[in-house]
């Protein structure tokens, strides 16, 4: 008993309102049977986001952005590739030009960037996707942007929102509907979909595909399935390794799972044809503008370069790569909606975020199956020893960072002028490239502790 005590303690010094076994959201077990104190932190967490984003993120942009002559127009990342889905689908012209480029400009930034400013963006905001984006965004392109900005962002949140359940069928996870919501409200309050929002990123549509692919799986709809993960591929960096797992999977029991694979192949073959049909040799020039993509932004580096450096960072990355490819190969055969078909993909979406060369905060949100299943196995994390707990609680630190950073900052606001606290607008993103390595790091735990449990329950019979 005094044991226990302790350890709630201990997680209470840290300011964490969360399970003491596990330092996160434990779905069975949340803080003794009392989900809707979670549920209320959840909320005062979205808020909080939320909050500091609309008045202390956004003003010190502006403010900068007046004090350097920076423009600022809609700066809606959908307005590019909706301008470009226009242009071609209605009067033919190539998204790629430099014509279409500088239109997107004169709407994105409020006017053509001039490469003799200084202070303009590097980011030319050119069409840099796959042409069959435009099929996607059809529907919009005779309405006015203002009103496919408004309808997009509110049509984001509800995907967002629905991705909960989505990833919870994947894994056969049950839980309450209060702690449903508080999942709910802790992503809608986290800075990358708080950002993926304000922007109109496509990574939130890509994400909800995503997870709508792997609920399709696991409730045995694999037609949809094929049909969904091949249109996440208008994001290829975020899809390009599920698939290429996914497909590992298929030929595993090529039998049974064959028709997820003629799916997938079929959609992708009429998105490649109808491509071609409407912008001829659009392959190259989507080539060419990834490339001038990577040039212009300098991007092009994965969180691990960043923080370790090139060559530590590729060693490391690749290091990841084998041993999760290893536990992936190992669960290659287990069925859709198993325990082990969930775990390999929440590995797989975990390890993306740490191998894609770009650390935008908003491709976070594809971390959102990874924790759940790290909550699920937090009591077996727990119980591994010291080393174990240490590593689970630096990383719920690490991930609750954001909101904690938040809060402090929307108080300190009540007290001081908002340009002072702006100054500080960096804070909640400080463990922002700790996030995906993080989550892998404990994910990786969670299979050895589960894996390992349930060996020795099997020995045992």
């Amino acid at each position: 008993m005094k044991k226990h005590q302790g350890l709630r303690t201990q997680v209470r010094r840290l300011g964490l309102e969360c399970d003491y076994s596990c330092g996160l959201l434990n779905s069975k077990t949340v803080l003794m049977g009392r989900p809707h104190i979670i549920l209320l932190l959840a909320m005062v967490s979205a808020a909080s986001m939320w909050c500091y984003a609309d008045f202390i993120l956004v003003p010190y942009q502006e403010a900068e952005a007046a004090r350097s002559g920076r423009p600022r127009g809609n700066l809606s990342d959908l307005y590019p590739r909706w301008l470009g889905a226009r242009e071609l689908l209605l009067h033919g012209r190539d998204p790629y030009s430099p014509e279409i480029t500088r239109e997107i400009q004169a709407g994105y930034y409020g006017r053509v960037l001039d490469p003799a400013r200084q202070g303009d963006p590097k980011d030319q905001q050119a069409f840099a996707y796959p042409v069959y984006v435009t099929f996607v965004l059809a529907p919009t392109v005779r309405l006015p942007f203002s009103m496919v900005q408004k309808g997009f962002r509110w049509w984001l949140i509800a995907l967002t929102v629905a991705t909960i359940p989505m990833w919870l069928r994947l894994g056969g996870w049950r839980i309450s509907w209060v702690s449903q919501l508080a999942w709910m409200m802790f992503v809608l309050g986290s800075y990358p979909a708080v950002q993926g929002i304000k922007l109109q990123q496509l990574t939130l549509l890509v994400c909800g595909l995503i997870a709508g692919c792997g609920a399709a799986l696991s409730s045995g709809y694999f037609v949809l399935a094929g049909i969904l993960l091949a249109i996440t591929t208008i994001k290829p960096q975020l899809a390009g390794i599920v698939c290429a797992w996914l497909g590992i999977w298929v030929i595993s029991d090529w039998r049974q799972r064959q028709w997820f694979g003629w799916s997938f192949i079929t959609t992708m073959l009429l998105l490649l044809t109808g491509s071609e049909l409407v912008l001829p040799g659009w392959m190259g020039r989507f080539r060419g503008a990834v490339s001038a993509y990577w040039q212009y932004t300098g991007e092009g580096k994965t969180v691990l370069d960043v923080a370790l450096g090139p060559t530590t960072g590729k060693i490391v990355t690749w290091c990841m790569v084998l041993v999760v490819g290893v536990l992936c190969w190992q669960r290659r055969k287990e069925p859709a909606g198993s325990e082990g078909f969930a775990m390999s993909f929440c590995l797989i979406m975990a390890l993306t975020l740490v191998v894609i060369p770009t650390y935008a905060p908003y491709n976070q949100l594809l971390l959102l199956p990874a924790l759940i299943a790290i909550v699920e196995a937090a009591n077996a994390i727990w119980q591994k020893g010291r080393l174990n707990r240490l590593f689970l609680g630096v990383a719920t630190v690490t991930i609750f960072w954001p909101w904690i950073a938040a809060i402090i900052l929307d108080l300190l606001l009540l007290g001081l002028p908002r340009a002072q606290v702006g100054k500080a607008w960096w804070l909640p993103l400080y463990t922002s490239l700790a996030i995906p390595v993080a989550v892998l790091g404990v994910l990786l735990l969670a299979v050895q502790s589960t894996g390992t449990k349930a060996h020795a329950v099997e020995s045992s019979h």
